[in-house]
């Protein structure tokens, strides 16, 4: 039986109608359709599929977990193994007739291989050499830290393009509040030079984290989330579906 088949049996257990349902979860109606047809392309990816299975699990007495197992086994792009998809992505190019590679192309190969290597180890080696005199000459550079990637601002083209904010320094501790108010995200939240959390805020959520001199954030969905630094609300960190990593440091 497939995801869709259960959502719809369930349903109609728990007696309900598509518009019934969709009125006590405010899922469209159409979508629920194409659910119950096995379609979750509309959903808008993995995360916003789970929260919808989430949604309608309660109302239709369902195990919210047994519904999300299914659709990862069915569904889900994060769940499939790379070595799934090169083997699916063979499979559509290997050619009706296929020719046996003679030892001499081996060979050549070989060669060929070995040669870069070997052309690789004296690059590095003399890159090694000319790096050595620069750094006696300017004792001083080492001292200066290098560029985290965090702190590099990158334009963003289109809302589908991560990039990456620097936030204005605050006084003191340094206290976020995130919150979903108009759509779930996965967040990733660094404080310390730690992980402190990393997966998905769904919609209604919100949580806080408190730095004694930064916090370093990934949203996934910028658009939808609002944020508030030491109990001052900010403007939008970026459009719907748009990636953002930014850094509140304190002064």
């Amino acid at each position: 039986m497939s995801l869709g088949e259960f959502l719809r049996g369930a349903r109609e257990s728990a007696g309900l109608g598509i518009d019934d349902l969709a009125e006590r979860t405010s899922i469209r109606a159409g979508l629920i359709r194409e659910m119950e047809n096995n379609n979750f392309i509309h959903c808008g990816g993995d995360t916003y599929a789970r929260g919808h299975l989430r949604n309608i699990a309660p109302i239709i007495s369902a195990d919210a977990q047994t519904l999300i197992d299914l659709y990862n086994q069915e569904h889900s792009i994060e769940q499939r193994l790379i070595h799934d998809m090169l083997v699916e992505n063979n499979v559509s190019k290997i050619p009706t007739e296929r020719k046996t590679i003679s030892w001499k192309t081996l060979a050549i190969a070989s060669v060929v291989v070995l040669a870069a290597i070997a052309g690789g180890q004296v690059i590095i080696s003399n890159s090694k050499s000319t790096v050595t005199p620069m750094d006696a000459v300017s004792p001083t550079a080492s001292a200066t830290p290098s560029a985290k990637p965090s702190d590099i601002s990158s334009p963003s083209p289109s809302a589908t393009v991560s990039r990456e904010v620097v936030a204005p320094a605050v006084s003191g501790e340094v206290t976020l509040t995130i919150s979903a108010a108009r759509g779930s995200s996965k967040i990733d939240v660094v404080t310390g030079g730690k992980h402190v959390y990393k997966g998905s805020l769904f919609q209604g959520d919100t949580k806080n984290f408190t730095g004694p001199t930064s916090i370093s954030v990934y949203l996934s969905n910028a658009g939808d989330l609002d944020l508030t630094l030491n109990g001052e609300d900010l403007a939008p960190l970026g459009a719907r579906n748009e990636e953002i990593r930014k850094t509140f440091r304190s002064k």
